[in-house]
């Protein structure tokens, strides 16, 4: 399904969904676990964030939906850092040499998918490319997408099996991605109104990330 224009209903039908949407009370805790890890993390998306103008909790949040919060893997997909993404999209990054590093591959997705010259970074704004970062899809089927509202009232089940292979019954067994933020936003971990990091020529690096981080 083609991308929807980002218009002002579209970001306003967002927040609507985002100030609508509750956790799971079952799933509460698993969610603040996700959020104490990423929290943990914050510092290396900083030098990420800095380079892209990106916010650091949207790269997280990304992170997180595609690598399960792993530094070993693309941000792109979730493949290994190893090679050159094999799935979707495949042969990311063009440059470079593998191993590639975490905050390489993560330039260059955040690049790819058109988020370093995206600017409104309102909680609209978010979940437009949040969306447009998974697929379109879901919006032919009458449902909201689960890389955003899973484990909230807002999402029940349907899902994407496989690419291009939907399924009625099937249920995203991942916190999704605007579900993190809600929380974030509720503990006072982010404020959803500041601008996104200004872009700096010397931002650090994840030199001193410790080794561990990238198993796995």
């Amino acid at each position: 399904m083609p991308a929807p224009k980002f218009t002002p209903n579209l970001a306003k039908e967002y927040s609507d969904l985002f100030n609508r949407c509750q956790i799971a009370p079952d799933k509460l805790t698993e969610v603040n676990e996700v959020v104490e890890r990423i929290l943990h993390f914050k510092n290396l998306y900083a030098p990420i964030a800095a380079q892209s103008t990106v916010p650091w909790y949207v790269i997280a949040v990304i992170h997180n939906m595609e690598c399960g919060l792993s530094f070993a893997k693309h941000l792109h997909n979730g493949d290994s850092l190893e090679r050159r993404t094999v799935n979707m999209p495949a042969g990311r990054p063009k440059t470079g040499q593998p191993p590639f590093t975490f905050e390489a591959s993560a330039l260059d997705a955040l690049e790819l998918d058109g988020l370093t010259k995206w600017s409104d970074w309102s909680i609209g704004g978010i979940c437009y490319k949040l969306e447009g970062y998974n697929g379109w899809g879901y919006r032919a089927h009458n449902v909201n997408s689960p890389y955003l509202w899973s484990y909230s009232n807002l999402y029940t089940m349907g899902k994407y099996v496989e690419d291009n292979q939907w399924s009625d019954t099937a249920i995203s067994r991942q916190c999704g991605a605007a579900v993190i933020l809600r929380r974030m936003s509720d503990q006072g971990a982010i404020d959803l109104a500041s601008p996104p990091s200004p872009k700096l020529a010397d931002a650090a690096t994840l030199a001193e990330v410790p080794r561990r981080l990238f198993a796995g």
